[in-house]
């Protein structure tokens, strides 16, 4: 319907200055006419139950027409909402009831959260501790992890502040006050940050000795409080529970959106970056589709629900615990993580053509010449900046993928193609001898 298409719109509208959705609504209702498509869009939306067309008439199609046509040139319809705001839960509520009510349907296509576009490179960076040996040591990071949290004030504080209610036993039928430690487990991923957070919460654990390093990993979380249950819920009903909530709801649809699996990718990710799918994963913890690591070695997680039960619901369902169980972009990030690895931080180049350019022969003098001088220039390149990730992301690659995967990208994807080029292969050769030297 008209509605959908308008909504549909959405990516060619303006993008200027993006506000929150608490600000943008109040910057509304202090325009007269503004106020007034927001109020008239609202009640089109209220009164369309399922056919907009059938239950009003064309005068008022007309009238709801003009207002969302006039809601697509304000703030509200780029607004976006920051993860542990003030006001977050008004904001993601303005948020659902201009974009939800829109597209008239209940999926979680789009993430209300402004995007954060920060790389694991820069968390290691801030954090040398967290980026040292590989998992194959006899190093226990989980345990140097909550050490380093121990000291530092505001991870201690945070720390403490969700151990007390997750761990308090409310009734000799209750464990815990459920609700209050999974607000405390949010303010901690919310404020903490990530160098400590994520080194409690991905730290690797060496191949030699994984049970009690797994273990301590297993209980960053306090599950038996923050996670598990007497029974399990059908996962179906789970993420229905969650949507019924703004703040899970959105954190879902975050998750969905920064941790979208691609095969053809060389990370495995759709967006080609780590580190906002593990901010979108730690914004799970402490709602009602809490994740957590399940009782075995390796990297295997999933929220407290099963699909017994599903009937003729059970692909839906298990594409719901899909998202956790086999998603290759959520395993190789935290993998990534452990490791002090990171995607590289390159642009999709254009498909190079099967045919010969004869300029290349030509020009083969100097692009050689071209080389050495940027062999040159590399060595002046910060080793701590972004640049070093351009070349070549597939050299860390066999390092992500788990060799029995059954979605390992193709050995003639795009990315390995553009790195065959003479041009890139001479950056990563530049690269290479840069290392060594320095």
């Amino acid at each position: 319907n008209f509605i959908n298409s308008i909504f549909y719109s959405y990516g060619s509208a303006s993008r200027a200055v993006r506000l929150d959705c608490v600000k943008a609504s109040e910057q509304c209702l202090k325009e007269y006419s503004c106020s007034t498509k927001y109020r008239t869009m609202r009640q089109c939306v209220a009164g369309r139950e399922s056919n907009f067309s059938a239950v009003h008439g064309a005068e008022a199609q007309g009238e709801c027409r003009s207002a969302i046509d006039a809601m697509k040139q304000s703030p509200l319809y780029n607004c976006r909402c920051r993860r542990g705001m003030k006001k977050e839960k008004n904001c993601l509520r303005i948020f659902w009831s201009i974009y939800q009510s829109l597209q008239g349907n209940d999926l979680l296509e789009y993430s209300p959260y402004e995007p954060v576009n920060s790389r694991l490179s820069d968390i290691f960076r801030l954090a040398p501790i967290i980026a040292v040996e590989p998992a194959s040591t006899k190093e226990n990071n989980c345990l140097n992890a909550a050490k380093a949290c121990n000291l530092n004030d505001t991870c201690k504080k945070y720390r403490s502040a969700y151990i007390n209610p997750c761990t308090s036993r409310v009734s000799t039928s209750e464990v815990c006050n459920k609700r209050k430690c999974h607000k405390a487990l949010r303010q901690f991923f919310d404020k903490v940050p990530t160098k400590y957070s994520y080194g409690m919460l991905f730290c690797a654990c060496p191949t030699g000795d994984q049970t009690a390093c797994a273990e301590r990993r297993r209980q960053t979380i306090v599950p038996v409080c923050s996670y598990e249950d007497k029974d399990k819920t059908n996962c179906l009903s789970l993420q229905n529970t969650c949507k019924t909530n703004y703040i899970c709801r959105s954190r879902l649809a975050d998750f969905i959106s920064n941790c979208q699996p691609e095969v053809h990718s060389i990370s495995g990710c759709l967006r080609e970056n780590y580190a906002d799918c593990l901010l979108s994963y730690s914004g799970l913890i402490g709602t009602v589709m809490t994740p957590n690591y399940v009782r075995s070695f390796g990297i295997s997680l999933s929220p407290w629900c099963d699909c017994s039960g599903s009937g003729n619901s059970k692909p839906d369902c298990d594409k719901v615990v899909e998202l956790f169980t086999n998603n290759r972009c959520l395993r190789n990030a935290i993998q990534a993580f452990g490791n002090g690895t990171d995607v590289g931080v390159w642009q999709p180049q254009p498909p190079i053509q099967p045919t010969v350019d004869l300029s290349i022969t030509r020009k083969g003098k100097a692009q050689t010449n071209n080389a050495l001088d940027a062999l040159t220039d590399m060595t002046k390149l910060d080793l701590d900046g972004n640049s070093l990730y351009h070349i070549c992301g597939t050299l860390q690659n066999h390092q992500l993928d788990e060799s029995n995967d059954s979605n390992a990208i193709p050995r003639s994807s795009p990315a390995e193609i553009t790195c065959s080029h003479p041009s890139v292969m001479l950056l990563a050769l530049a690269f290479v001898l840069t290392s060594t030297l320095l």
